[in-house]
């Protein structure tokens, strides 16, 4: 049997009765001695204990644990006459005594600073222009199908009057290439017409402007282009739609930028995937646009974000896990890093440069534009028209006299989806499993290769081979994605087996260069950066992560990486690239700090980790994990059934409405697939909300919490920035208040999260309401209250309260049991209270004719 061990994560009441008393009240002292007194009785009663010394360590004397002291934290913020703490300041100062004093004599210079001002109020939309607006939107992606299936029918009609291969081929070759040409000029002609040139400005969501906005992202990103990223056609994509984009740059973001026109990237210059730049965000209820400038030679690495009215000199660089917020300019030649990001010494470009020219990357798109003209084009439309026509199972199905009552149709798509479903899953991993690994023999680890040539095709083909996300999604939060990650080609030492060595979302350049200790638990969101870069060059290196050691969410792990053994790696910590190597410790930010490795109550359930009572639990955990497994493919498998179903539907009324059908089809399709997984989840939990919760990874509750995990989530994705998506989370189970703006967020936990009314959530943010920290699960509430804003890619953790119209800035990390006051603008990784007063952008200040961002920190 598995022990069972779940407790509460509420806390317990305070019998302080001091602190309740001073809990929102001055100071009783003041200089060092006062500041230490107050503190020691503020956290005296957290920690349960009548007296504590000034000089007991936090951490190590008091068994405290960050979410205590995330509690320690805003109770000293509530009490007048206290200087703030951070966080980073208790990690930096761990016993009072050094809190004190250090907090105290930096005191005078905080009072010299400008007060800073609180963040602005929403003003909320009206209910008229939120549902105009979606009802619009709904029109749009409407007629967008109905063009689709208009192209679709008659392509295909003309294609099937052809005879023979030779001209079945030079139809679908036409047919292809006008198709693909129209696709891709649309977006852009949309573009132009609708907007015309960005220029920095500010307007409300769901207006008619926003209307404009979102049309031309949808057709932005929507643009097969996108797929060309790291090919010099994308570069004179991102041209045709208004980017000053000089020579040789090298962009390998799939974040495609929307404001195009505000973006200037200087000649040589290499922007590293998962990087920001679009150009825009969503502020305070309102879309605001500014200038994002990069120059000649520079380097972005990384998981970055740079918000709008950014730039970075000649030759300067930004390191991997860092942002620029709004109004940050890095000059020539100068490298930055972190969140916020400041100055440092490190050189990220550490590839030497290779003979590059423009006939190279000239030829390279060239043959790329060959390939799909003349073989991908034809191949699919042909080959689609030859299995539609040839097969008996499909060809009879556009027999006219085909009805849909008929258990024929229904027979017909059990046996096609079946065959294509575990088909493709069977073929999927024997192909993974082979030619990835045959075509990695042409490059050699360590040795520097030119931009654009077969061993950089290579590479890129290996990368997109190996990161499918359906077998992370698969074997992930199991013990079997040990087995994958190894078949795949990843050195994975003596494996320990821990049934959660690594979450569902890992990501790689080289499987065959990664290397993960034994011992080691990686949560979710890893990814392994193989390769170096630069303007002309690039290369493979082999990435080490050492022993025993436990990584948390979203962290980019470099080639090169100064960690060691038994190393927590906090989440979305930047990764050190110099100094010593990081063993037997904890680190926490970007740039990172050492924080301790573990406290004693993520060592509770460590008796459940060994010995026979191990192995009983682990072997439980397997099995529940395969149910869980088979479960989910059967779902996914009833998803594919109902649309082959619909599919084969609408081949039999093909002839009758035609292209009316087509964009029926595409449209039942969305609607269906977001209703079918928000069910499934919400039967899954019996449409009862989850609880907050501390247990063993071993303990059943905890293998349940996973399944949720494995709901699809990319569907969410489709209705960004249009009112579905709300009512999608409500759906799902999230407190959800009016007229939430969410352009593109995620939530882990949606019965534990809360959002008020008229929040905003930028692309990429995040709240997650758990940790799971080698072997112990926690998980808490947290809430944001009404008119909240989330920058880009920011993290919010579990047991966090965001007051009114509190704000959090780009690629901030908000740690668990933060209390942020209301209006308060907070930044950084992790997040604390901004200094001084906003940066307002060009549009807002009437400096927006200049486009140029305020001078560096620097």
């Amino acid at each position: 049997m598995v022990e069972k061990s779940v407790e509460v994560l509420t806390p317990e009441p305070d019998d302080s009765a001091l602190t309740q008393r001073r809990f929102d009240g001055p100071a009783t002292g003041t200089g060092t001695a006062g500041a230490e007194k107050d503190f020691a009785e503020l956290l005296a009663g957290l920690v349960k204990a009548e007296r504590i010394s000034v000089d007991s360590h936090f951490f190590e004397d008091l068994c405290a644990n960050s979410l205590v002291m995330a509690q320690f934290c805003a109770r000293v913020r509530k009490c007048d006459g206290l200087p703030s703490v951070s966080m980073k300041d208790i990690y930096r100062y761990p016993t009072i005594r050094s809190l004190a004093t250090a907090l105290v004599d930096e005191a005078p210079a905080a009072e010299s600073m400008p007060a800073s001002e609180p963040a602005e109020t929403v003003t909320p939309v009206s209910r008229k222009a939120y549902l105009l607006c979606g009802t619009a939107q709904t029109l749009v992606f409407l007629g967008y199908c109905f063009a689709m299936g208009t192209v679709t029918v008659r392509g295909f009609e003309w294609v099937s009057r052809g005879s023979g291969l030779l001209h079945l081929y030079l139809r679908s070759l036409v047919f292809g290439s006008a198709a693909m040409l129209v696709l891709c000029l649309f977006p852009i002609a949309a573009k132009w017409i609708l907007v015309g040139r960005w220029k920095p400005q500010e307007f409300p969501v769901w207006g008619l402007a926003y209307l404009r906005f979102w049309t031309v992202k949808v057709l932005v990103n929507a643009n097969p282009m996108r797929f060309y990223v790291g090919n010099p056609l994308y570069v004179l994509y991102l041209r045709a739609l208004g980017a000053r984009i000089g020579k040789g740059v090298t962009i390998l973001s799939q974040s495609v930028p929307v404001c195009t026109d505000l973006v200037t990237i200087g000649a040589g210059t290499v922007i590293r995937k998962e990087s920001h730049f679009a150009g825009y965000r969503a502020h305070a209820g309102r879309i605001q646009t500014g200038r994002v400038a990069i120059g000649r030679d520079a380097f972005v690495g990384e998981k970055t974000v740079l918000d709008i009215d950014t730039s970075m000199g000649d030759r300067s660089q930004l390191g991997h896990a860092s942002a620029l917020q709004s109004g940050d300019a890095v000059p020539d030649g100068e490298r930055w890093h972190g969140c916020p990001a400041e100055r440092t010494d490190v050189d990220y470009v550490r590839v030497p440069a290779a003979r590059c020219g423009s006939l190279r990357r000239t030829l390279f798109g060239l043959g790329s534009v060959l390939q799909l003209f003349a073989f991908s084009i034809p191949l699919a439309i042909g080959g689609a028209y030859i299995v539609v026509t040839e097969i008996p199972l499909l060809s009879r199905l556009l027999d006219p006299g085909a009805q849909l009552t008929s258990s024929t149709l229904y027979v017909d798509a059990l046996i096609l989806s079946v065959v294509l479903f575990f088909g493709a899953i069977v073929l999927g991993l024997v192909w993974q499993f082979t030619v990835p690994r045959l075509l990695s023999l042409t490059i050699k680890p360590d040795k520097v290769y030119p931009l654009y040539g077969l061993q950089y095709s290579l590479h890129r083909m290996i990368a997109r081979m190996t990161n499918v996300k359906f077998f992370g999604w698969l074997f992930g939060d199991s013990s079997y994605i040990v087995h994958y990650l190894r078949f795949l080609g990843y050195d994975l030492s003596k494996v320990e087996q821990t049934g959660s060595n690594f979450g569902t979302h890992v990501q790689h350049e080289s499987p065959y260069l990664t290397t993960v200790g034994s011992g080691t638990m990686v949560a979710d969101g890893l990814s392994v950066m193989n390769a170096e870069f630069s303007g002309t060059s690039f290369r493979v290196s082999r990435a080490v992560i050492g022993p025993r050691s436990f990584l948390g969410n979203s962290i980019a792990y470099p080639a090169g990486g100064r960690t060691g053994g038994n190393t927590l790696l906090a989440t979305k910590v930047m990764i050190p690239l110099d100094g010593e190597v990081r063993e037997g410790t904890g680190l926490l930010g970007a740039p990172c700090f050492e924080v301790p490795r573990t406290v004693e109550r993520d060592t509770r359930f460590d008796h459940l980790r060994t010995g026979e009572e191990f192995r009983r639990n682990l072997a439980a955990k397997n099995r529940y994990n395969r149910r869980t497994m088979a479960f989910w493919l059967f779902l996914r498998w009833v998803h594919a059934f109902v649309l082959t179903v619909c599919g084969l539907a609408t081949l039999d009324v093909f002839g009758v409405f035609g292209s009316v059908v087509i964009a029926l089809y595409l449209a039942i399709a969305l609607v269906f697939t977001g209703c079918y997984f928000t069910l499934s989840e919400r039967l899954i939990t019996r449409f009862r909300p989850l609880e907050p919760k501390i247990c063993s990874i071993y303990d059943p509750y905890f293998w349940w919490h996973e399944r949720l995990w494995k709901v699809p989530e990319q569907y969410l994705k489709l209705f960004s920035g249009t009112p579905y998506k709300t009512l999608l989370w409500r759906m799902l189970g999230v407190r959800m208040g009016k007229r939430v703006f969410d352009d593109g967020a995620g939530f882990t936990e949606r019965t534990l999260t809360t959002v008020g009314d008229f929040c905003t959530l930028n692309q990429g943010s995040t709240i997650q309401c758990h940790s799971q920290e080698d072997g112990t699960f926690k998980s808490d509430h947290s809430v944001l209250g009404t008119g909240c804003t989330l920058g880009v890619n920011a993290l919010v953790h579990y047991g966090v309260t965001m007051g009114d119209h509190a704000q959090l800035a780009a690629d901030a990390f908000l740690m668990k049991g933060e209390e942020v006051p209301a209006h308060a603008r907070w930044v950084g990784n992790p997040a604390a209270e901004a200094r001084g007063n906003a940066y307002r952008p060009a549009a807002l200040n009437g400096s927006a004719q200049h486009g140029q961002p305020a001078p560096g920190r620097g």
